[in-house]
Formats: structure tokens, sequence, C-alpha cells
């Protein structure tokens, strides 16, 4: 299992792998017997993904469990805050003394035709044309990671996410929030980049 990008900080262990088919992932030995009915339909794939994630953990905290609160996952025993990412043939995973949200989305121009969805037009003023694929993905890829520490009250990445205007050259203090008529709490993302993927983390 050789690990392929390390982003841990002074609060939290960031790490990221990539899929090797000389891999060996037990799912009798990683998968907790609680996610057994959960992943008994998911694609090759994506159970490769799950699988990853606990190869992880087992390297990190071998005692330890992830299981889910309304599909939200949480350590078990509760002595850490986690958050978990994947996308094929990545899978990272984040323990954190603090709540933590990280991401993970290839870069693909596609995202232009679904950004009504998440962004209001006047979030948009300061995005080049020529490179609005990298800012999109950029800015969906924080307020996933947003989504993540606010999950279960901020429910629209449209209404209640904000990423402030940022460059490409400025990726590890980027601007964001969460709010709503009453709220607002403030955080800054950090981005980074590998093999056509974005990679996101926002700590509380």
């Amino acid at each position: 299992m050789p690990l392929y990008r390390d982003f841990s900080d002074d609060n939290a262990t960031i790490l990221v792998w990539k899929y090797d088919e000389n891999d060996e992932l037990n799912m009798d030995e990683l998968l907790e017997p609680e996610n057994a009915e959960k992943v008994k339909d998911y694609h090759p794939k994506k159970l490769l993904e799950v699988l990853m994630v606990r190869k992880l953990l087992k390297s990190l905290k071998p005692e330890s469990k992830i299981l889910y609160k309304e599909r939200e996952p949480f350590l078990f025993p509760q002595d850490a805050e986690i958050s978990i990412t994947h996308s094929f043939p990545f899978a990272s995973i984040a323990i954190s003394k603090n709540k933590i949200g990280i991401d993970i989305e290839k870069f693909n121009p596609k995202i232009l035709r679904v950004i009504d969805k998440f962004t209001y037009e006047n979030e948009r003023g300061f995005i080049p044309e020529d490179k609005a694929d990298t800012f999109y993905t950029i800015i969906w890829s924080v307020k996933e990671s947003m989504y993540k520490i606010h999950h279960s009250k901020y429910w629209s990445l449209k209404k209640n996410y904000e990423v402030r205007p940022f460059e490409l050259k400025h990726l590890h203090h980027i601007q964001c929030r969460v709010y709503d008529d009453q709220f607002s709490d403030e955080f800054r993302a950090r981005v980074e980049f590998f093999d056509e993927y974005c990679f996101t983390i926002v700590e509380e």
C-alpha cells in the first residue's frame, strides 16, 4: 500500500492513496460488519474505494471503525473527527482534532453544464473564461468539503455555501463560508492539484 500523498498538518492526518491492482484488499478483514448491507450492491470500483479508505484507517487507528449516522461517517470509538473522499483510483481519509471536510474531484469540462445548481450569477464575475472548468471544479470541491462539516443543517450548495474570489496562484487560503439569514461560519480552504484532480481541505 504505497502512500500517494500526505497533506497532514499540526491538527490533522490527511492521506491519499492511489489504487494499484497489486494491492490486497480483503473485504472480510477491512469492512465493518455494520456496513455489510450498505455496500452489497456497490459497483466493484466503489467497493474498492470503500476498502481503500478502511485500509488507510487501519494504518492509522487499527482498532477504530467507520460507522454512519444519517449517511455521515464517524469514527468509533469517537475519539477524533473524520472525513473521507474517493474518486477512483484515489481514496483519502482525514483524521483531526477538529471538524474537517475533504473532497476530491476530477477536472472535467462537463461541470460547466451544472454551474447553476451550485453557484449564483453574482459569484462568477472573477472567473476567467479560458479557465472556467478549473475554477468551477475548485468551487464545487470547496463547497463539498464545507458540506461535510455542516452536513445536517445546511444542505444547499447554492444557497448556504459561498466561495469568495480567488486566484490559481493562491490556493492555500481560499476564503469561504457556510451561512443563512442568521448565521455565518467562516473558513479557509486549501486546494491541491495532482493527476488531473482537485483535492480540497477545509478545517474548522
